[in-house]
């Protein structure tokens, strides 16, 4: 990997997301698609979780690797904590893309430093404000205001997850939830059920609630040191 995608603090080495995906495309980078496993809410602690999913091709075969990233505002830089779900998605493209191109350092944005930011292509999560107070070119038509997008965290009344964000102890763990943990247990050598009773003292996974679920997550998340403060 060419040296500027290399960062160093507290005397170790990370790679930069720029770096992964510079390498994936030299590697048959074919597709990189994501899904929100978990959208941020009370009672899930505001965890925000996605999957990444990534493809290579190289002489007509493809392989594909997949990866979990979680974001919470305890467990991202001060300037971020508006922003989990793009920022989950990132840490998500980002171990997706370690496995796919055989890199073990951590991936700097899966940090919680201060100067941690998202440096992967932007989704539609957030506006820059000065972007969007720019002008119109002239003698070109004005792009027409998108609505602002709906708070994750703050479902309209009436659905299900308000209902449930009202009763945070009546929030049983969500499929995409159980998801994402088997996943994570797999990768690991682990067995879930016996991972929830020995945190939870649960009876077996489906047992847990959206909050210790998402703890949970993030717990095995954290098993390859990923989170390290500068």
């Amino acid at each position: 990997m060419k040296k500027e995608y290399i960062v160093e603090r507290q005397g170790r080495m990370f790679v930069l997301y720029a770096g992964l995906l510079d390498l994936a495309h030299q590697r048959g980078l074919k597709s990189i698609s994501t899904e929100l496993l978990q959208v941020p809410g009370e009672p899930n602690n505001r965890v925000a979780i996605c999957k990444a999913t990534v493809v290579l091709e190289q002489d007509g075969l493809e392989r594909i690797f997949t990866g979990i990233g979680d974001a919470a505002p305890n467990n991202v830089a001060p300037a971020m904590q508006t922003c989990t779900i793009r920022l989950a998605e990132t840490r998500a493209k980002a171990r997706a893309l370690r496995d796919a191109v055989n890199v073990g350092v951590t991936a700097f944005e899966e940090l919680d430093a201060e100067d941690v930011s998202d440096s992967a292509p932007e989704r539609g999560y957030a506006l820059n404000a000065s972007r969007s107070a720019r002008p119109a070119a002239p003698n070109r038509t004005p792009r027409r205001a998108e609505p602002a997008p709906v708070s994750a965290s703050r479902p309209a009344e009436g659905t299900p997850l308000a209902a449930e964000m009202r009763h945070p102890a009546a929030s049983p763990v969500t499929e995409a939830q159980l998801e994402a943990i088997r996943s994570l247990c797999r990768r690991r050598g682990l067995e879930a059920d016996t991972i929830a009773r020995e945190k939870f003292e649960a009876e077996s996974l489906t047992d847990l609630s959206q909050a210790q679920a998402s703890e949970l997550i993030r717990s095995l998340n954290e098993r390859n040191g990923s989170r390290v403060a500068a």
